[in-house]
């Protein structure tokens, strides 16, 4: 993408334009009006008299909204402009914009205002896949009072319908203006372009979601609301601060309501790519911020579980009891050239969903929510033990039955040259990587909880343990590569290991697999100079045969990741290499203005001085949004137990003191800062 674009988003919609706000989009670039997945404004381009417009200055004031500062004419006219240009735009759900224009001249002066507009109703597959290819029939149709551009292919329907506030003569092409602006007077139109997905007998698919309003009013309110029910940091670090109010801002923006499936928001996965319901993501994002978030978990879990698989898809690999990967409602999906409808090639947001609901559970006390799902938790954990295990090893294993358009890596590094061995070369499938196994783990021990507390089951729950016991002895002994003092990152179908070292094992720590007597090692790897830049835990170590500073899993830094590292160093008593890798991802954040971007290079420190941009990483992203909350709870040591708050401040030295305060009651069960105030201070301070 361009470097100055402007983007604005609320959940599944969003536009990127330039620093002019102009739009004018290409086959290849996510450049545009986007609802559901399709384009719906390509072209939407300002004149007057003929003129493009100049930017002076542009200020994305909110998550959802921009104003953009113009003069009309070449360079040269900026000294003595005799017209200022206003656009303002607001995103919610749909998309207005208000044009303002000012006459500084003592003369009254005729303008030609126009707007060309058009949509080429792109899939956003078809846009990242650079294969644009419309199958259907684009038209448009220009009334008295509106321009409606439309798309359609059989029963699949979408329409762009623009009106304006003040008369405008409409055609195929965009809308006009003709007016005369007298001296020191301004003109002001709103326009507003309505994106509709429309079903049977012409109903628009979204009715009945959460109300999303493109009134600014609306908007405010509820990001207000939202940072007000969340709790309040203060710190004596005030990029800390800035990043933990950045992410609360980011977090609102990307809240989505599923088609279909309206009531309340779950994360959405990242702009632009993903901006839409993906089962690891959601999930890790809402362990992420469940202290400070909490109802984001619970609608997720209940969203999954309504789309939980029922049955074998091959083209979809479904099985029953699997947890979905991705929801898509583009054309592509809906005519089946995609299988994202939905999609479930992922073997780990399965027993992600168990660990998710236990841990929902123990800091809300939902024993409702609990009680509710045990039938999908149940059938979570069958998939785990039989339809997962394509080898009869008692491993989670991996191999896409769809071989067109499937994922041939359906683990969270699901690049196609992420798994491989030493020597750099890749292996067979079906594969097993190791950090799965430990989510496996740690599902069964959670929900041997859940059965013996909420599903009135105390055999089953005996059973769990046993089953987790045991995987978690065979997974010792058969993954742990003897030269190296760690874990591999995957086995191939013949055992044999893929023994490179990985951040894959900071997972294993968070899920509690690994024996006690190992954990030492794994930490001293997690902070040494092959894994950890100084800026965070890299995918993959320096000095393997694939590692590349800028490979998409294969160097880079992902801050998701290392949130989950840090916490579970933090579990096996690691505080201070927990520290050490939050301390690292938080000093990038200030570089990033508090928004920590998808992944970034994994360029050593003293080498770059700063952290090096992923020139596709998405942003925001949900996990990395969630990452500095994740890691603030993992540096304050807040952990649910037995009802009450465990406190266990281990601040990086030079944070210094932190203030948590939080509206009684948010939690239930866990009254996590309800008590009054954590005023906690850094180590050497």
């Amino acid at each position: 993408m361009p470097g100055n674009t402007v983007r604005i988003l609320d959940g599944n919609t969003f536009v990127v334009s330039e620093e002019t706000g102009d739009i004018e989009a290409t086959p290849t670039e996510p450049t545009g009006l986007f609802s559901l997945d399709t384009r719906f404004l390509s072209t939407w381009v300002l004149t007057i008299n003929g003129e493009r417009l100049n930017p002076l200055s542009y200020d994305d004031l909110q998550y959802y909204e921009a104003r953009f500062f113009l003069v009309p004419g070449v360079a040269t006219h900026y000294v003595d402009a005799k017209l200022s240009v206003v656009r303002e735009r607001t995103v919610g759900g749909s998309f207005r914009e208000t044009l303002t224009i000012l006459n500084h001249d003592e003369e009254p002066v005729d303008l030609e205002i126009r707007m060309d507009a058009a949509a080429d109703f792109a899939d956003l597959f078809e846009v990242k896949d650079e294969l644009l290819s419309k199958k259907g029939e684009i038209y448009a149709e220009a009334e008295s009072d509106r321009l409606r551009l439309g798309y359609r292919r059989g029963n699949f329907k979408r329409e762009t319908m623009i009106t304006s506030s003040v008369p405008a003569k409409f055609d195929k092409g965009g809308f006009a203006y003709t007016l005369r602006l007298e001296a020191n007077e301004q003109w002001v139109a709103n326009i507003d372009v309505r994106t509709l997905t429309l079903g049977p007998g012409g109903r628009d698919l979204r009715m009945g979601l959460r109300a999303h309003s493109a009134e600014r009013l609306a908007l405010q309110q509820d990001l207000e609301a939202w940072i007000a029910n969340a709790p309040t940091v203060n710190s004596e670090r005030e990029d800390l601060t800035a990043t933990y109010g950045r992410c609360l801002v980011d977090l609102a923006a990307l809240r989505f309501v599923p088609l279909s499936l309206g009531g309340a928001a779950l994360p959405a996965a990242g702009l632009p790519w993903f901006m839409t319901m993906f089962g690891r993501d959601s999930i890790l994002t809402c362990l992420q911020v469940l202290p400070f978030a909490p109802e984001m978990s619970r609608t997720t879990l209940q969203i999954l579980a309504t789309l939980q698989g029922t049955r074998f898809d091959d083209f979809r690999e479904e099985d029953p009891g699997r947890i979905l990967h991705e929801m898509r409602y583009g054309e592509t999906a809906a005519f089946e050239e995609q299988p994202h409808s939905p999609y479930y090639g992922s073997v780990d947001a399965t027993p992600l969903f168990i660990v998710l609901l236990d841990e929902y559970e123990r800091w809300s006390g939902d024993g409702a929510l609990a009680k509710a799902l045990q039938v999908e938790c149940r059938a979570a954990l069958k998939w785990i033990d039989h339809y997962a295990d394509l080898v009869g090893s008692g491993y989670i294993w991996y191999e896409r039955r769809n071989t067109d358009t499937g994922l041939e890596n359906q683990c969270w590094k699901d690049s196609w040259d992420s798994i491989s061995y030493r020597d750099g070369t890749l292996p067979p499938f079906p594969r097993a990587t190791c950090e799965v196994q430990g989510y496996a783990y740690d599902a069964k021990v959670r929900a041997a909880r859940l059965a013996r507390e909420f599903w009135d089951d105390p055999a089953f729950a005996t059973q769990l343990e046993r089953e987790a016991a045991d995987l978690k002895e065979r997974f010792n002994r058969e993954w742990w590569v003897e030269d190296g003092g760690y874990y591999a990152l995957a086995l191939d179908p013949d055992g044999r290991q893929c023994d490179v070292l990985s951040s894959n094992i900071g997972h294993l720590l968070w899920s509690g697999i690994v024996d006690d007597d190992r954990a030492p090692k794994l930490a001293e790897h997690l902070v040494g100079p092959r894994l950890f830049s100084g800026w965070g835990v890299r995918t993959l170590a320096e000095g393997e045969a694939r590692y590349n500073p800028i490979g998409y899993h294969n160097g880079t830094i992902w801050p998701f990741d290392n949130s989950f590292v840090a916490w579970g160093l933090r579990n096996y008593g690691f505080a201070e290499e927990a520290a050490t890798i939050a301390n690292g991802i938080l000093d990038a954040a200030r570089y990033f203005s508090g928004r920590l971007p998808e992944a970034f290079g994994g360029y050593p420190r003293e080498l770059t001085k700063f952290p090096v941009e992923y020139p596709t990483a998405c942003s925001p992203q949900a996990w990395s949004t969630g990452a500095p909350l994740l890691l603030l709870r993992t540096m304050l040591g807040l952990e649910p137990h037995e009802g009450h708050l465990a406190v266990e401040p281990r601040l990086p030295v030079g944070m210094g003191r932190i203030e948590v305060l939080d509206i009684p009651g948010r939690w239930g069960r866990v009254d996590a800062f309800a008590r009054g105030r954590l005023d906690l201070t850094s180590r050497g301070d």
